[in-house]
């Protein structure tokens, strides 16, 4: 298939895939009149590639796991560098879980202390409500 029809079944554009190709992601097989060429095997790549950026990997972390597919493994996850990058990347979401839960914790603690600061009289308005109010009743 051409560079266009690979695109549209990836789901990405001619211009990542050849920069995909620039970073030897992608190999592109070429015709005799220069066009590129693909197959089905760079297909899965590619949706291979599109699933862990969708993860939040980062291009260059997707490596292993299209050296394993290109080695002939039937999934980019399973060859012993594809287990090194997920151990990675699950220690780098535990610690920002960390500090998001760390986050949500102060906030947290100010919220009920402004809550308890709150003077015991009616809930204060909007200003856009009053303003709206105002001008229905007008």
């Amino acid at each position: 298939m051409r560079i266009g029809e690979l695109a549209e079944r990836a789901g990405t554009t001619p211009r990542t895939l050849r920069y995909y190709e620039s970073r030897g992601l992608l190999t592109a097989r070429r015709t005799e009149q220069g066009y590129r060429t693909y197959d089905e095997d760079d297909l899965r790549l590619l949706q291979q590639i599109r699933t862990l950026q969708d993860f939040g990997f980062e291009l260059e972390e997707t490596r292993p796991f299209v050296d394993c597919l290109r080695a002939g493994h039937p999934a980019g996850d399973s060859c012993p560098a594809s287990i090194a990058v997920y151990r990675r990347k699950v220690a780098e979401l535990d610690g920002l879980i960390g500090q998001l839960q760390a986050v949500r914790a102060q906030v947290g603690a100010e919220l009920l202390r402004a809550e308890a600061e709150l003077p015991h009289g009616p809930e204060p308005r909007c200003e856009l409500g009053t303003e709206w109010d105002t001008e229905r009743e007008g």
